[in-house]
């Protein structure tokens, strides 16, 4: 049951463009931290495409401070962020909660106001929720269909069919 609860998410989107600003001050969301990989952009984007740009404006627009925290290498994270200039970290381990913790000290944020979003359950709720955030998943942009992959992919897919079930009425 812990186990559970620990990779459910509060919510999921079919894209990450859905979540509005609206919608999260409703819940006292001031703070986005984001994985980036299948979450925003997929493998092959080297820098944050024109939705996600769109999408980030809105949220900074709307007082909504955002911030990166990637499994992912130092370069791809950095060359992501170039131009952004947000608070990032690669190599963040989710999910172990360090660097996410971190972040959340960087930016002044506290577990209430702030919210993980990704595309994995077995990493980024895991580590969101351990880090008692609020947790959104979205399905990834271009799944990696490494063995390794499809191997965590099967595990959570139980997890994703609870969780729509038991959400759709809401």
């Amino acid at each position: 049951m812990l186990f559970e609860r620990t990779l459910m998410p509060d919510e999921m989107y079919d894209r990450f463009d859905m979540i509005t600003p609206e919608h999260l001050k409703s819940l006292g969301i001031k703070y986005i931290f984001s994985d980036i990989d299948n979450t925003l952009a997929t493998y092959d984007d080297p820098t944050p495409p024109e939705n996600v740009l769109r999408w980030l404006d809105l949220m900074e627009d709307n007082g909504i401070k955002v911030a990166f925290v990637s499994n992912n290498k130092e370069e791809r994270v950095a060359l992501f962020n170039r131009e952004l200039k947000y608070v990032a970290y690669s190599k963040a381990k989710k999910p172990l909660t360090g660097k996410l913790k971190r972040a959340m000290r960087d930016l002044g944020a506290e577990r209430g106001n702030s919210l993980l979003l990704g595309d994995q359950l077995l990493t980024d709720a895991a580590a969101g929720n351990r880090a008692g955030m609020y947790v959104i998943i979205v399905p990834p942009i271009k799944d990696v269909l490494t063995p390794f992959f499809r191997f965590k992919r099967r595990i959570e897919m139980p997890y994703i069919e609870k969780f729509k079930k038991s959400n759709k009425n809401k």
